[in-house]
C-alpha cells in the first residue's frame, strides 16, 4: 500500500511584493502597528486594496483629505507593486513621497503620493498620477 503526501503548501510573499509572509510585513500595519516610513505605509495601503480593507485604508489617509467612505471594486485584481523611488521620510522628515506603479488586470497605476506624519503616524495625503 503506498502512501500519498498532500501537497505541501508554498509560503507565498506579501500582496506589497517583498518575500515576507503577509502577517510579518503589512499585517501586522493592518493590525494596528504603526508604519515606520512612506514606502511601508505605500506597500501596506496597496496590499490593503488587494485584500479589500478599506477601514484601514480610511485609517492612513490624512484627515483633512479623507473620503467619508471607500467603495473597493472586488472585479479588480491587482497584480504587483513596484516603487519607483522614494523622497525624505525618515524618522527626521515630517514629508514624505513615494512614486509607484500599481499593476492590476487590464491596466496600470502610476502615482507619486505625498504623505505627512500626523500625530507621530504617516498618513497618505494625495497623489499625482504619472504617464
Amino acid at each position: 500500500m503506498s502512501r500519498r503526501s498532500s501537497p505541501r503548501s508554498v509560503p507565498v510573499g506579501c500582496p506589497c511584493g517583498l518575500p515576507a509572509p503577509y502577517d510579518g510585513c503589512c499585517g501586522r500595519f493592518h493590525r494596528g502597528a504603526p508604519a515606520p516610513t512612506p514606502e511601508a505605509l505605500m506597500r501596506s495601503r496597496y496590499s490593503a486594496f488587494v485584500r479589500l480593507d478599506a477601514p484601514y485604508l480610511l485609517r492612513t489617509w490624512h484627515p483633512a483629505a479623507r473620503p467619508a467612505r471607500l467603495d473597493l471594486d472586488p472585479g479588480t485584481r491587482w497584480t504587483g507593486l513596484e516603487i519607483l523611488a522614494t523622497t525624505e521620510g525618515t524618522a527626521f522628515h515630517g514629508t514624505g513621497t513615494v512614486t509607484f506603479r500599481a499593476t492590476y488586470r487590464g491596466g496600470a497605476l502610476h502615482e507619486r503620493s505625498r504623505f505627512e506624519r500626523v500625530e507621530g503616524a504617516w498618513v497618505y495625503v494625495d497623489g499625482d498620477f504619472l504617464e
